[in-house]
């Protein structure tokens, strides 16, 4: 990926007007950001919706300057600036329809890696969450390993997660509501350095931006995206936490909470998103891989072949998706997405084309047989 992409990408993000998915959907229709500004005079007779405004927003000689100057920073200080077209982005992340269109990045993982989750929860903590976040990574780290946990990095049960992970050998990753010049709370800069071999950092904001209140709402829709399940330990009825849950679901990831006791303030939000059917209760670590298949030990029996011969016709698609489940066993959705690289609306139509057939078998968690 060359430099003109990635500052193409920063400037794109700095048009007034356009927004994440807007910015999003002219990459896709121009197959690049470099293209987006190129013919950016062109863009109302090629993509439909749009218009003059967009037009005169790309006009923006100020946005570029702004632009150079932060790639400025990331080669100073050896980040990596990460755009749709790379293809170490977070992959499950990619799909989203307000995915960001850059990315910036210091540490050391592979954000698309088997299994990814994110734990969630309330700033002010209580002793029960605190101990959960200690026993379920511990516990976690035994029987998936390879997990990559992500969270926000603030108070509470965010770097309760973080401190977990670590303590387990657990890759971790931090989502930060402001640019990588600086580690908000403070505090919490120990734990942020201590993540950097195996983990790391991760914004979508440029340096200089403050971390505001409303860009933590907008990091949590990456918290969220870029994961295969959301756990939240603890919330109040309202918070943060809560607007992860609910952006999980929109995305159409597996959520969890963790419950509590009716008169636990702290515990009232879990206890609302599995009273209303937003979240799964989860208690251990057992009950989260084994609802998400990942016990690998204890796969459901193969049921009889189908004979091939039997199976109606398959499109395309429908094969590209055959041959990963052949490949690679029992998959995820999301990794089903990743993999046949088919976006996640449209694999989500296809599986029920082929549990139709007979071809595959939904089991729970999300995952996938192949039934052959």
């Amino acid at each position: 990926m060359n430099n003109d992409e990635r500052i193409c990408s920063i400037a794109l993000t700095l048009c007034p007007g356009i927004g994440h998915i807007g910015a999003k959907r002219l990459i896709e229709g121009m197959g690049s950001a470099t293209e987006v500004f190129r013919r950016r005079r062109e863009l109302p007779e090629l993509l439909s919706g749009v218009g003059p405004a967009v037009v005169a927003a790309l006009d923006n000689p100020a946005a570029f300057l702004r632009a150079e100057r932060e790639m400025e920073f990331v080669e100073k200080n050896r980040l990596t600036c990460l755009t749709l077209k790379d293809e170490t982005y977070p992959s499950r992340l990619r799909e989203c329809e307000d995915a960001p269109v850059v990315l910036f990045f210091k540490g050391n993982v592979d954000f698309n890696r088997l299994h990814v989750i994110d734990m969630v929860g309330t700033r002010r903590a209580t002793e029960y969450g605190k101990q959960f976040c200690t026993d379920f990574l511990r516990d976690l780290s035994a029987l998936c390993p390879d997990v990559l946990v992500v969270s926000g990095l603030a108070y509470g049960i965010d770097i309760h997660a973080h401190r977990a992970a670590l303590a387990n050998s657990l890759t971790t990753v931090a989502v930060l509501a402001h640019g990588l010049d600086r580690i908000y709370p403070f505090v919490h800069r120990k734990t942020a350095i201590d993540m950097l071999p195996n983990g790391g950092l991760l914004t979508e904001f440029l340096t200089e931006t403050n971390p505001d209140r409303h860009n933590f709402v907008s990091r949590n829709r990456i918290v969220a995206g870029m994961s295969d399940a959301t756990i939240v330990v603890e919330s109040a009825d309202k918070g943060g936490s809560l607007i992860t849950a609910d952006l999980a679901v929109g995305y159409h990831r597996d959520c969890f909470a963790v419950p509590g006791r009716v008169t636990d303030a702290s515990s009232a939000g879990c206890n609302q998103l599995i009273r209303d059917n937003k979240a799964a209760l989860i208690q251990s670590a057992e009950d989260l891989v084994r609802a998400m298949g990942w016990d690998a030990g204890k796969q459901p029996a193969k049921m009889e072949n189908v004979q091939r011969s039997l199976f109606p016709e398959l499109s395309e698609e429908e094969e590209s998706v055959v041959r990963v489940l052949t490949r690679q066993g029992d998959l995820h959705v999301n990794m089903l997405v990743v993999e046949a690289d088919i976006p996640v609306n449209r694999m989500t139509a296809l599986l029920f084309e082929l549990e139709m057939k007979g071809v595959v078998r939904a089991m729970v968690g999300g995952v996938y047989h192949l039934l052959m």
